[in-house]
């Protein structure tokens, strides 16, 4: 069927448009093979995502269900349409724009979908601006996801790898439909800011047409009354929601937590992991409703408080010179520089605004372990594995893991190899003076000079060295939603620059070292 009036979208027929996918597979697929070739003598590149969006409403109004959008240019016809805001020559500015909605067209369909049951998700592969701000309310209000995969090109690899392996996952990972969460706590205690991509239905419930297993949620907490006649909390969340098989369905966790009486009880309890997965949540809402500036003053006045409250709680008789933290609060300030220097935070650093807008997105919204991997990848060496510590991994096999290194130039040995795992993606840089052992049995190279800058897989060899390295790689995929794509990299490569910029202990342009930061906290405690 083709529509012509975009303005005023019209469907004849709404109810019976679509297809129950066991009965007309083959259909469906004759239909998915056409349509790489189907536009391919077309000029117009104009893009009607809002009428396209108003259309896959209306027809599944009546069921409900889940509308995955491919976008990879701006929308800019049609209810919905959008012009290009940003400003290639201020992607380094401090003062970052663009952050919020162009328009609320977005927002206002994904809330109507979310009343019938509807979400929809995005995969973005652009290589232009296509204002994801704007966009991405579709998603966000509807309990749905979003993918992005900036600069996409069909004609490299490792996009297509990354986009078919995120692909694979949203088509075969579980799906609950329909599915509310209802947050209690303990009286006395009230939950006020929720994160994530769902509609706030009522105070304590959020709608959720649709709900996977990768999908992270925040929540913050406040006391409201005083707590000095209890010894514990609880705090409860339950889903309900209806498992693709049809049946209705409820799952709830139950957590019980005791109430601390001094601030050092509070202190020694802390989870720095935690911390930082809310602060950054909270860092994002900051961003867009004051500004970006405000947000990154905001994580060094945490790390400023948090070390002068310790420092006070210890009572100390001599004063002295260094910052001290406890043992669980160590990482911290780690955490908060590398915060510092993330693409949703950073300033001074060219940095395209869909780029930033999705990875604030990210700490919105991705589970904790995996945000944590995004924020401070890990770092291994990996030309030595046969003298590591071996482990067992899900099948019970050894595995050699090397011990995890500070993401700074520092760690880094002339004559080896090191893995950074960045969560979806990993690089392996080889360094010049690797052994010939490593490059022939690892990966089947016969030099340092012929690793192509197109090497995107390991390859498999018949040897100890090699399988010890494909064991190790599958043992950091293992509780990942995907396994990540792999590029290997020599240090006179182009694409240096790949592992260089997370090398984020060192200084780069704008932005401290570690160390530095250190010694600006440390004038700052008192």
């Amino acid at each position: 069927m083709t529509i012509l009036d975009i303005e005023d979208v019209f469907l004849p027929t709404p109810d019976n448009l679509l297809v129950n996918l066991k009965d007309k597979m083959e259909l469906v697929a004759e239909l998915l093979s056409q349509l790489p070739t189907r536009y391919n003598g077309t000029f117009d590149n104009n893009s009607a995502l809002g009428a396209a969006l108003q259309v896959a409403y209306r027809m599944m109004t009546a069921t409900g269900g889940r509308v995955t959008v491919f976008q990879a240019s701006l929308p800019n016809i049609g209810p919905g349409a959008l012009t290009a805001r940003e400003d290639p020559s201020q992607r380094a500015s401090v003062e970052v724009s663009h952050l919020n909605p162009a328009n609320d067209f977005y927002k206002r369909l994904a809330l109507e979908c979310s009343g019938q049951q509807i979400a929809v998700d995005l995969f973005v592969v652009n290589s232009t601006y296509v204002d994801i701000a704007t966009i991405s309310g579709i998603s966000r209000f509807s309990g749905g996801c979003i993918h992005h995969f900036p600069l996409f090109k069909i004609t490299k690899t490792v996009d297509c790898e990354s986009f078919e392996r995120c692909f694979r996952r949203y088509l075969l990972r579980k799906i609950g439909f329909e599915a509310v969460m209802r947050i209690r706590c303990t009286r006395g205690l009230s939950i006020h800011t929720f994160h994530g991509n769902f509609f706030v239905r009522s105070t304590d419930l959020l709608s959720l047409p649709n709900i996977n297993p990768d999908a992270g949620f925040g929540m913050q907490v406040a006391i409201e009354e005083s707590l000095s006649d209890v010894q514990t909390v609880c705090f409860q969340a339950a889903l309900l929601y209806t498992s693709s098989k049809g049946e209705r369905r409820i799952r709830v966790h139950t957590m019980c937590l005791p109430v601390a009486s001094t601030l050092q009880d509070i202190i020694h309890s802390a989870d720095q992991q935690c911390i930082v997965g809310l602060l950054s949540k909270m860092a994002v809402d900051r961003s867009m409703q004051s500004s970006l500036s405000d947000a990154r003053e905001a994580f060094i006045n945490v790390a400023i408080d948090i070390l002068t409250s310790y420092k006070m709680s210890q009572n100390l008789s001599t004063p002295i010179s260094g910052l001290i933290a406890p043992n669980c609060l160590k990482l911290l300030p780690l955490y908060i520089s590398a915060l510092l220097k993330h693409t949703a935070f950073r300033t001074g650093t060219t940095t395209r605004v869909d780029d930033r807008i999705k990875a604030m997105i990210d700490m919105k919204t991705k589970p904790l372990y995996i945000l944590i991997q995004m924020i401070y990848p890990d770092l291994y060496p990996i030309h030595d594995l046969e003298n590591q510590q071996l482990i067992l991994n899900a099948e019970e096999e050894q595995v050699s893991v090397p011990p995890r290194l500070h993401l700074s130039a520092r760690s880094l040995d002339n004559k080896g190899a090191f893995l950074l795992d960045m969560g979806e993606h990993m690089v392996i840089m080889v360094l010049p003076n690797v052994s010939s052992e490593f490059l022939n049995e690892a990966l089947g190279v016969p030099s340092y000079d012929t690793i192509s800058d197109q090497m995107f897989e390991i390859p498999v060899l018949d040897n100890p060295r090699n399988q010890r390295l494909h064991n190790f790689v599958n043992y950091l995929n293992e509780d990942k939603p995907f396994a990540a794509t792999i590029q290997v990299i020599r240090d006179n490569s182009p694409n240096r620059v790949l592992f260089l910029e997370r090398l984020i202990e060192d200084r780069v342009e704008n932005a401290l070292s570690y160390h530095e930061f250190l010694q600006h906290l440390k004038t700052q405690v008192k």
